[in-house]
């Protein structure tokens, strides 16, 4: 008796935890669907980063939270970077100019993140960027939050000596081309490679519709 007892309870208990996840799809309906993306890959599932603390261009730290509410693209490079940086960052402010429009309490964001803190100060990263469009976000760090912070996100960077006989200032930074995409809880959700990196039209209506869209 006591085991025919016991199963009768279990199986009371597992049909009923079948109703309960019956119910829930039922009610919760079907995923929202994305809208169709032409430079955004995004990822099957996006994921958390771990904790991170940057030092914004107006003196105040950059943390997870401060980047949650908005869908937001993070590029990494430096202010001496005489070619990728500089076009990159015009092509993003084609796309912030195209974002104007939409609420700031959601607006897409760009985070241009300097990984040469040797001589990219705060006051200059933040001129920088801003040149480009006064809502980029700038930013830095040490060298080993740095590489933590880019790791995260799946790029890299290298100090790459100066020339021979040259200033040892004069040195680059061979650092990744892509961008992070980060939806509005701040995690990694999918990035922007190759050409499409080049394609501010495309960047600026997938990041607008990812927007509009309902949050999952």
């Amino acid at each position: 008796m006591f085991n025919r007892t016991v199963i009768v309870v279990l199986l009371i208990a597992l049909f009923a935890g079948l109703g309960l996840l019956a119910s829930r799809h039922f009610f919760s309906g079907p995923a929202a669907p994305q809208p169709d993306l032409r430079a955004v890959k995004l990822f099957p599932q996006p994921r958390e980063l771990p904790a991170f603390a940057l030092q914004q261009s107006d003196g105040t730290q950059l943390v997870p939270g401060e980047l949650h509410g908005h869908w937001t693209l993070v590029f990494i490079g430096f202010t001496f970077c005489p070619d990728v940086c500089p076009m990159t960052l015009a092509q993003l402010a084609q796309a912030q100019k195209q974002w104007e429009a939409l609420p700031e309490s959601t607006r897409p964001r760009v985070l241009f993140v300097s990984v040469d803190p040797e001589r990219d100060t705060p006051d200059r990263i933040g001129e920088y960027a801003h040149a480009f469009h006064r809502d980029t976000l700038a930013a830095t760090a040490d060298i080993p939050s740095l590489e933590t912070f880019a790791r995260s996100l799946s790029m890299v960077f290298a100090k790459v000596p100066a020339p021979e006989g040259a200033p040892a200032d004069q040195y680059s930074i061979d650092h990744s081309a892509s961008m992070a995409v980060l939806d509005p809880g701040g995690r990694m959700a999918g990035v922007i490679t190759g050409s499409a990196v080049d394609d501010p039209a495309a960047i600026a209506a997938d990041l607008a519709a990812l927007t509009r869209a309902p949050r999952p």
